[in-house]
């Protein structure tokens, strides 16, 4: 399902964009730094859904570029039976930035796909993007050609938001097969949130603000979905869910735009709470990104903030793109991960079946994971709201504080770095700092969990019923 919010550079305190969001999925989630890479001439890669997803495809191979490009991203093991490990995106070296939200297709496309459907879903195109995508542009440019050379593999329709310094991209990609797409451009004076993502009334011929195959419209009137003699073309009317902007939507986007009449406009803490207020953000909300869309001297400098799990309980930190490593912690562990709770960390039943060793190796695994130990924390302040939940909130976004007052000092001293061609010892500075940030972050979450759990045992509130107790969300 997911979550995505842009914020136009005229609206921001800093002169730049924003582009934040969470993943909205039920299995496990780790953060990967993914390295530049070249191909062999004739190299591929698989895309597509298998015959077990919840809307059933083939998966199909498409030609692999010479060079892919480095990237941070967030990825999971798990939605609607779409093969893992599945990516919402993520931030690359060149500045573009990708969320991938859900976005319902009308239900009679979704009926007319066929269950042998092929060409990359959702999380390949996020993927693509990063490893392919110079600009925003390029990214839309991308889906477009991929889905009229290769297809598009849905669970029921999809979106991006794709975004760089200068603008930023909504693409809505339809269930059907019929190679459905269209792209909205935003700009600096842009407020867009999607969930789900949607596009609404668009010119009869594609614009430089508005993109979409030339059928896009004449099936629909095929179809006798739309008659061009009772008005514009409403994307989401026609083949969305018909409900325009949905109530949260509203809500936040309603809220992002009064914060930016203020003298202060928007900061970075006001995009944290867009993605960290409980109105929006609870247990479903798998991971926390938010990416100033900035060009800095040197690609390793740009940076993500990232929280492990939904940031209504956590603190997002700050990662960067020339980091080397990322801690165990924050990587792949069994907790959640699909197909973990029939493997072992034993190889002794391998030659009947192999695959009963688990995909994790047993250095990470006897490591805390980040994503559970702050899913835990979740959920004790989640048991006791008056006050848990108001005064861990309240921690988190201190701690972000204290990151952010910390956070040029840090970038100046790398850049100096890469000025006098240390890159190797930048990269060093970067990974360490940052692997320091994650690290203190998790201890803290630890320490008030156990806390928290000392407070709710002594309360007797432990939540023992089958219904979980979660603050009022507005969807």
């Amino acid at each position: 399902m997911s979550y995505g919010l842009y914020i136009g550079r005229n609206h921001s305190a800093d002169g730049h964009a924003w582009l934040a969001g969470y993943g909205d999925e039920p299995s496990s989630h780790w953060l990967e730094i993914a390295p530049r890479a070249t191909h062999a001439p004739g190299a591929m890669v698989e895309v597509g859904v298998s015959p077990s997803a919840d809307l059933p495809g083939q998966r199909s191979t498409i030609p692999q570029v010479a060079q892919t490009f480095r990237h941070l991203r967030v990825s999971y093991s798990y939605y609607l039976g779409v093969p893992a490990p599945i990516t919402n995106g993520g931030l690359n070296e060149h500045g573009v930035a990708v969320r991938d939200i859900w976005s319902n297709s009308r239900n009679a496309l979704v009926e007319m796909t066929p269950p042998d459907q092929r060409g990359p879903n959702y999380s390949d195109l996020a993927r693509l993007v990063l490893e392919r995508a110079r600009t925003a542009r390029e990214g839309v440019d991308l889906i477009a050609a991929l889905i009229a050379e290769h297809g598009y593999s849905c669970y029921g329709g999809n979106s991006h938001i794709i975004a760089d310094p200068d603008e930023a991209w909504v693409v809505v990609e339809f269930a059907g097969a019929q190679k459905l797409w269209v792209a909205e451009r935003l700009g600096p004076d842009s407020i867009r949130a999607s969930r789900p993502g949607y596009i609404g009334v668009i010119p009869d011929q594609p614009t430089d603000d508005f993109l979409f195959p030339h059928h896009f419209i004449r099936f629909a009137v095929a179809q006798g979905w739309y008659d061009p003699a009772q008005g514009a073309f409403d994307v989401n009317a026609v083949y969305g869910d018909g409900k325009g902007r949905w109530d949260g939507v509203a809500w936040i986007e309603d809220e992002m735009h009064q914060r930016a009449a203020r003298p202060e406009k928007i900061g970075l803490h006001d995009v944290i709470f867009a993605i960290a207020t409980e109105r929006l953000t609870g247990d479903t909300a798998g991971y926390g990104q938010v990416v100033p869309l900035v060009h800095p001297g040197h690609d390793a400098l740009r940076v993500m903030w990232h929280a492990p799990v939904g940031p209504v309980t956590a603190p997002l930190v700050p990662v960067f793109m020339g980091m080397t490593e990322l801690p165990l912690e924050y990587g792949i562990h069994r907790y959640l991960t699909t197909g973990e709770s029939a493997r072992f960390l034993d190889e002794r039943h391998s030659e009947r079946n192999g695959d009963t060793v688990s995909h994790v190796s047993q250095g990470a695994e006897v490591t805390h994971s980040a994503f559970a130990v702050n899913k835990r924390l979740m959920h004790l302040a989640f048991q006791m709201q008056d006050p848990l939940l108001g005064e861990i909130y309240a921690h988190m976004r201190r701690c972000e504080v204290r990151l952010a007052a910390d956070l040029p000092d840090v970038l100046r001293s790398a850049e100096i770095l890469l000025q006098h061609k240390e890159e190797r010892l930048a990269r060093r500075l970067l990974s360490a700092q940052s692997a320091a940030w994650l690290q203190d972050a998790l201890q803290e979450a630890m320490y008030l969990a156990d806390a928290a759990e000392k407070r709710v045992r002594n309360r007797a509130a432990l939540n023992l019923n089958p219904v979980p107790k979660k603050p009022c969300q507005i969807w």
